[in-house]
């Protein structure tokens, strides 16, 4: 068993709480130090109470499970002796009502365009075989009930 943390904090200083007109803005603060700003979505509380320089909760959804699969498809490569240069992915999510009327992030689209290099380059088989085996083993995509899909972008192949 492993076990993660995250460290979320929010601060009301000066504004109005009770009148609804506070910052959504907050500090996301990982294990390793790091530090992101993070705040709600525009397209869910409007500007200027949410941050569009910051990163939302949606948008570090999607790049979780982007994140993920790319990670299993490197280590997989590197398995299968395909020597990987550049992985780029300009992983969507849709956010919308689900089946019980519920809002959901209801898909997100990874399209993983992968740049190899060597002598041992994979077919387009090979290719969708890695990615097939790094969706199955993604740990983020195995807890979500989203939709994940993975259409990958055929550069030189």
């Amino acid at each position: 068993m492993a076990q993660y943390t995250a460290e979320v904090l929010w601060l009301r200083g000066e504004q109005d709480f009770l009148g609804n007109r506070y910052s959504r803005r907050h500090l996301l603060r990982f294990d390793g130090g790091v530090e992101v700003p993070g705040s709600s979505s525009p397209h869910v509380v409007p500007v200027p109470m949410s941050d569009t320089a910051a990163v939302d909760p949606e948008e570090a959804f999607v790049s979780s499970l982007s994140s993920c699969h790319m990670l299993w498809f490197l280590s997989i490569a590197a398995k299968r002796k395909f020597c990987v240069d550049r992985y780029f992915d300009a992983a969507l999510g849709v956010m919308e009502k689900d089946a019980a009327g519920k809002m959901a992030m209801t898909v997100v689209t990874l399209r993983p365009e992968v740049t190899f290099s060597g002598e041992r380059l994979p077919t387009r088989e090979q290719l969708d075989a890695m990615h097939h085996e790094a969706h199955e083993e993604c740990f983020i995509a195995n807890s979500v009930k989203t939709e994940v899909r993975c259409e990958p972008v055929y550069g030189g192949l």
